[in-house]
């Protein structure tokens, strides 16, 4: 009987280990797909963002709407879903960090990206967001948020990719090539705010100057992101709740938008909407890409590292160049075939590297539950 119910006693003290296999092959199919639907977003809000900038929008305007839409929009689910947030330690430094994560998210990285935007074109600005992962990966393997173990094919593979998406978006900016003709003429112009449209194969000293003023803010809203990304993975060890984190960086950034974009412009018509181009810009861009965005990122920084999302930006540089000679009559070039080629073989060499690392610190950390979960049966059945 006693040793009948020692038995009970550990088999009711032992729980089973939940088999992890289908929580990795659903993250495997979710992730990637995930991103792609985040680089969609993006592309869309670049265009619409261009569209509303023309018509005289400032840059800090939109932000303070956007988030306030996003803040919004990802409010019900962190009260459905993430109902007692004091439970993941919401203190002063889980504020700080949320604060310091809206800096660097939205108020320099979105606010300069915005500038550059409106001083050049989507397929351009859209370059700068694939120099995004060699930095964001420069910056994490000095801080150690990244490891790369040279001496391994998946940690020499991740190099390979980054250096391969960062060459290949080179080439498409400075490689031009043969004029492709794809498709007929296009559909859509891109109005300027002075109600006429700019030559395309013009190049006016002011054009010169807003290229360089918007190659140095796309330049400072690229290092703004890699170290956002740096901070979000950081916040989301320190406040799990994705959704209360996301609502909370999507207020403060509001916040410091709103003083900086007052600071920037005291006339009240800046901060009127109307039912507009300029309202349906906020709302979507507000909605889908800050809400929804934001909350996916973070759960991929989460599940794979900060390094993992902005390794799909590559893919916006694609879609921003179909939609744009499509839709706004961007010419295609040789050159840029060649470099969207290597960007996508660069980007599944990298995707490789890190589905390797992965899959090995799955195996290993099962292993190590293992271990423990015998130890623990040993020591129950020895009492």
């Amino acid at each position: 009987m006693v040793g009948e119910s020692r038995a009970n006693k550990a088999e009711k003290a032992v729980v089973p280990i939940k088999p992890a296999w289908r929580v990795a092959a659903l993250q495997t199919v979710a992730l990637p797909l995930s991103m792609v639907v985040v680089q969609v977003l993006t592309v869309v809000m670049l265009v619409l963002s261009k569209l509303a900038l023309n018509t005289g929008m400032r840059p800090f305007v939109l932000i303070v709407y956007r988030n306030l839409i996003a803040t919004a929009a990802v409010a019900p689910l962190a009260f459905i879903f993430e109902r007692n947030p004091t439970k993941n330690k919401l203190n002063l430094a889980v504020l700080g960090w949320i604060s310091l994560n809206a800096t660097f998210g939205v108020v320099l990285a979105m606010g300069s990206y915005y500038y550059g935007l409106r001083a050049t074109n989507p397929s351009y600005s859209a370059i700068f967001l694939n120099l995004i992962p060699i930095v964001t990966f420069i910056i994490a393997t000095v801080v150690g948020a990244e490891k790369v173990a040279l001496g391994k094919w998946p940690g020499r593979m991740k190099l390979v990719g980054a250096l391969t998406c960062v060459g290949g978006t080179m080439i498409v900016s400075l490689l031009k090539g043969r004029l492709l003709h794809l498709w007929p003429a296009h559909m859509l112009r891109i109005k300027s705010c002075h109600d006429r449209y700019a030559p395309a194969a013009t190049s006016t000293p002011h054009h010169d100057h807003d290229m360089v003023a918007g190659t140095l803010f796309l330049c400072g809203s690229c290092l703004s992101f890699a170290l956002w990304f740096i901070v979000q993975a950081r916040l989301g060890k320190v406040f799990p709740s994705r959704y209360w984190a996301t609502m909370l960086t999507c207020l403060s950034g509001s916040i410091q938008s709103c003083v900086v974009g007052v600071f920037l412009s005291h006339d009240r018509a800046d901060w009127r909407l109307k039912w507009d181009l300029q309202l349906l810009t906020v709302v979507c861009s507000g909605v889908f890409n800050t809400g929804i965005t934001f909350v996916l990122i973070s759960w991929a920084v989460s599940r794979r590292g900060p390094i993992y999302p902005p390794m799909f930006n590559s893919l916006s540089l694609i879609i921003t160049t179909v939609m744009d000679s499509l839709l706004l009559g961007t010419n295609i070039y040789a050159g840029g075939v060649v470099g969207t080629v290597l960007v996508i073989v660069g980007l599944y060499a990298f995707l490789w590297g890190k589905g390797k690392e992965m899959q090995a610190a799955a195996v290993a950390k099962t292993l190590e539950e293992e271990e423990e979960h015998k130890q623990k049966q040993r020591g129950v059945e020895m009492t």
